[in-house]
């Protein structure tokens, strides 16, 4: 107990050191050797808390998306059935990622090399108070940080529902998450705004949903 807390307290330094550096410069700015500097530790104590740079830009970077998480609890309260949840994620998740692109891609598209879910389950063991949500199925949603999979969360509920055919699924997960990832690249690259490129890929996703529907259902937008 006493190790995990001491790991945890290092940790945040780092960690904490990482978000100011991004907050000043951009996560491109962020050096071992600044990072380093700054938490008052040399660099090759870094390793022996991160894997790498990229481990380390993920854990700080996890630490933005406490807001997106907090927000999912306020826009899943009106929704009346998974076909809104399904929506209601996404619309929080474009509202989110978009404002903070890089954030976003470093955590969703990290250059690591173990599987995503590993990382994030240990993020939240080590941080668990940034798990807000109170909501069971949003909180394994967030414990899914490949990205495929967290789709599928609020895919496969609309399937239990009968909005869209099993057989339809992974296409529509696959579908919509091909827009985002799209789309965020052109956010990246200023080559599309905020507004734009929120209410696009809400449109976009809106399109293809009608396309699997084999059930009534009506758009909230």
């Amino acid at each position: 107990m006493k190790k995990q807390i001491q790991k945890k307290r290092i940790m945040s330094y780092f960690i904490n050191a990482t978000e100011e550096i991004i907050d000043e410069v951009g996560i491109n700015g962020v050096t071992l050797r600044k990072v380093a500097d700054r938490a008052g530790y040399n660099s090759a104590t870094v390793y022996n808390y991160f894997e790498n740079l990229d481990h380390l830009i993920f854990y700080a970077a996890m630490k933005y998306i406490k807001d997106y998480a907090h927000a999912l609890d306020t826009y899943l309260k009106d929704a009346k059935n998974a076909m809104d949840r399904f929506l209601k994620v996404w619309e929080c998740f474009c509202d989110y990622a978009y404002d903070k692109p890089e954030i976003y891609n470093a955590i969703f598209f990290p250059n690591l090399e173990k599987h995503f879910e590993d990382y994030v389950a240990d993020y939240y063991e080590l941080f668990p108070e940034d798990m807000v949500s109170t909501d069971k199925n949003i909180s394994t949603m967030l414990l899914k940080t490949d990205i495929n999979e967290r789709g599928q969360t609020t895919v496969f509920a609309c399937v239990n529902e009968g909005y869209i055919r099993s057989e339809d699924a992974n296409k529509l997960n696959d579908m919509t998450l091909l827009i985002f990832e799209g789309m965020l690249k052109r956010v990246l690259n200023n080559k599309i705004s905020y507004d734009d490129a929120r209410n696009n890929t809400m449109d976009y996703i809106k399109s293809i949903v009608e396309r699997f529907l084999i059930k009534d259902y009506d758009f909230y937008y």
